[in-house]
């Protein structure tokens, strides 16, 4: 019973700094900027999501980037253990090059 007497204490406890908290910004502010106000904030917010969303796709091309050139650098390695040159050849090119030589090894 004490439990919910102090959760209902909290609540109206919380209640009352909200509206302290809004007679405040409007005494502050006045009435007429509430508004000007909230448009700001929205496209603020909007922006800051805008901002996340480009740095997000900026890393993942980063991390693409670094991928790809793991993959040559594997590529490289096998082709150069294969006895194949590497140099004029695409990943796709030396993908098949390889391909081509471990299906002669095998027969």
């Amino acid at each position: 019973m004490f439990e919910l007497t102090s959760l209902m204490m909290g609540i109206v406890n919380s209640a009352e700094v909200i509206i302290i908290v809004v007679i405040v910004v409007i005494l502050f502010f006045g009435i007429k900027k509430i508004p000007d106000l909230a448009r700001s904030l929205g496209k603020a917010s909007t922006e800051y999501e805008k901002s996340r969303i480009e740095a997000k796709k900026e890393i993942q091309q980063i991390k693409n980037r670094s991928k790809t050139n793991i993959d040559r650098e594997k590529l490289e390695s096998i082709a150069d253990t294969l006895g194949i040159d590497y140099s004029t050849k695409n990943d796709e090119d030396l993908r098949a090059s390889i391909e081509t030589e471990i299906d002669r090894d095998k027969n």
